[in-house]
């Protein structure tokens, strides 16, 4: 077996759209998609990559040990640092020996101030690795400033933002242009060495380039507190000669004097530098990439991301001064591989004019995606016609706001399914969702797919948000009912953000599997019951204990949605215990599993007699009270909670 390919795939200043069209390519044709995050969780780079994924591709979640906090590793922040290098280099080692190939990704571009470089030095020497170049945040914030930079012989110097005071006043001093990343609570220091350095007047504040809430004003009228981690000052060497696109500031119609620029760090290729609400969803969380995107466009934010001071690569704050190669360097003329990792098959919209207008059909639906060869996240999307022929995805709606539509498709049958539902569903430009629940929507020409791993809610609602914020009739699609322990909460949780408040938002109900799973048995759930998730991704155990034990207290029947996963799977014994300190050891329990879909299995056993070796993740738990009452017939064992108790 051959070994698979390393790609260190720069992704731009954040907006989605700046995305290249081989790093789209890649991301989408790539085995194992690998990012950092900090210990929230919450990816930058995975944000504006997501528009190129596809369904179903392998994850490799990178997180930081520490970013800003302390540790207490015994060599300390730089040792942890490096043990987590070390770790996470074997993680992707393990897939290239297996001939996976893996998209490393990289805000900005791969080889400045990024996370991306402490990866090749660990692998390149042992796999094939290539880097796709992105576009750095120092460009965006140019653009954003919308002035040259440097012209002719000028020197342009990058500097962080961290660098001591005095040592920042000298290399000003010493240079032609300037642009000083890393901002934040280094900003006093950074005015202070522009001012000693005589090159205030000169100097510009570049904050959250591409988004919505980008400002651009001369550097001596930004006030110290108010300077988030997404900025970066520019000093241009050549003066300006047409108008600056300044906010509140009293030159803003006024030419600067001098040529020299200096570009100071404001954040390296890591730190979006772009604002809280960059490309396809993102609110910029913070970390060393600077992503400073365009001025002047609107952007979507990618999803899920969120301003958090403590950033994907917080390791790569400390700036080391000329770096060494520590890999062998490719020389001209090497013979690129460009064999795609994936074959994707797309749906072709009847008519249409360019190529991959559709959505992938067939066993392929769930790796559908948006077909153009660099797929548009922002592009306006006409409200579809209510029949399921090809969807019009070339129109922008009239008021140029669509609408999110949150529906459940029922447990499994297609026949469970409700018209409105279905007409929901026809009438959609975007589906978003869970792989699975995307893949049971039948795959409509011109309708474009966005489906996600299971754990990424947040990111999913901001995403459908956004496309409907731009014109898009967005389907957001649950299994069973979108309101029980599925995405309706998540997607009003995020729509109360004031980005989205224009945004229309429904919910469509649909059949919850609790339902379906007593229809099979008869009406286990005919009196007063509970509905509680055995999951504690979200909620500590403690409070799933306590209110299995209260509602147990209170003679309730209780349906138990996620039972049990492969990674958790004590959960289900541990609830029996607490149920039988309440309930009788006979106490009726249903086990339905994979109900209404292909390999459906129902079994009424006793509480004593649960075997949490048959429960997984597809099965749902009927718990029954007192008076849970099981008789056999001629049709099968059948299950009723009476509404009466004995007077």
């Amino acid at each position: 077996m051959s070994n698979g390919k390393l790609w260190g795939v720069g992704l731009g200043p954040g907006d989605p759209e700046l995305v290249t069209v081989k790093a789209a390519r890649v991301i989408a044709e790539a085995d194992v998609i690998a990012f950092h995050s900090a210990r929230h969780g919450r990816s930058i780079s995975r944000g504006i990559a997501a528009p190129y994924m596809r369904a179903g591709q392998l994850e490799e979640h990178l997180v930081y040990p520490v970013t800003t906090e302390t540790t207490d590793h015994p060599g300390g922040y730089q040792g942890a640092i490096d043990e987590f290098y070390e770790q996470a280099a074997e993680r992707l080692a393990d897939h290239l020996a297996a001939g996976r190939s893996v998209a490393l990704l990289a805000a900005g571009d791969p080889l400045f101030y990024s996370s991306y470089m402490h990866m090749h030095r660990r692998l390149a020497d042992r796999f094939e690795a290539e880097i796709i170049p992105g576009i750095t945040s120092v460009s965006a914030a140019s653009a954003a400033l919308g002035t040259p930079l440097v012209e002719g012989e000028q020197v342009l110097t990058v500097l962080p933002g961290t660098m001591p005071t005095d040592e920042l006043t000298r290399r000003l001093r010493d240079t032609d242009a300037a642009a000083i990343m890393k901002l934040g609570r280094t900003y006093p220091g950074v005015r202070r060495a522009l001012s000693d350095s005589g090159r205030l007047a000169d100097a510009y504040y570049i904050e959250r380039a591409s988004s919505s809430r980008e400002r651009v004003l001369a550097a001596a009228d930004v006030d110290d507190a108010d300077v988030p981690y997404f900025s970066i000052t520019l000093v241009p060497g050549p003066q300006p000669t047409t108008a600056l696109r300044l906010a509140n500031s009293a030159r803003s119609q006024q030419s600067t004097v001098g040529t020299t620029t200096t570009v100071v760090n404001a954040g390296s290729d890591e730190t979006i530098v772009a604002g809280d609400e960059p490309a396809a969803g993102v609110r910029l969380a913070s970390s060393t990439q600077s992503q400073v995107s365009t001025v002047g466009t609107t952007t979507t934010p990618v999803p899920n991301a969120t301003i958090d001071t403590s950033g994907e690569s917080a390791a790569d704050r400390t700036l080391v001064p000329r770096p060494q190669p520590t890999t062998p360097l490719s020389l001209p003329n090497p013979a690129r591989s460009q064999q795609s990792c994936v074959r994707t098959t797309t749906t072709p919209v009847p008519n249409a004019g360019s190529v991959g207008a559709g959505v992938a059909s067939g066993e392929a639906a769930a790796d559908a995606r948006i077909a153009d060869p660099v797929p548009d996240p922002h592009r306006s999307t006409p409200r579809a016609r209510a029949e399921s022929g090809p969807v019009d995805v070339g129109a922008r709606n009239a008021d140029g706001v669509g609408e999110v539509v949150v529906v459940g498709l029922g447990p499994g049958s297609p026949e469970w399914t409700t018209p409105e539902v279905e007409r929901a569903l026809a009438e959609a430009t975007d589906l978003v969702g869970y792989t699975t629940y995307i893949n049971r929507v039948p795959s409509r020409p011109g309708q474009r797919r966005h489906a996600s791993d299971n754990r990424v809610e947040s990111e999913r609602a901001a995403m459908a948000l956004d496309l409907a914020k731009h014109g898009a009739k967005v389907v957001v699609v649950s299994s069973g009912d979108p309101g029980v322990f599925a995405m309706a909460t998540a997607v009003l949780e995020e729509s109360a953000d004031p980005q989205w408040q224009e945004v229309p938002v429904r919910v469509l109900p649909g059949l919850t599997a609790a339902n379906a799973v007593a229809s099979r048995v008869g009406a286990p759930l005919g009196h007063d019951y509970a509905m509680i998730s055995l999951s504690d991704r979200l909620k500590p155990w403690e409070v799933v204990a306590q209110r299995l034990s209260a509602v147990a207290a209170a003679d309730m029947a209780i349906a138990i949605y996620n039972p049990a996963s492969s990674q958790r799977t004590w959960q289900v014994a541990a609830m029996r215990d607490v149920l039988l300190e309440h309930r009788k050891p006979d106490t009726p329990v249903v086990l339905g599993r994979d109900v209404g879909g292909p390999t459906e299995s129902v079994r009424v056993v006793t509480l004593a007699e649960l075997d949490p070796a048959v429960v997984d993740m597809r099965t749902l738990l009927i718990i029954g009270a007192s008076t849970t009452a099981v008789i056999e017939s001629d049709q099968g064992t059948r299950v009723f909670t009476s509404r009466r108790y004995q007077r």
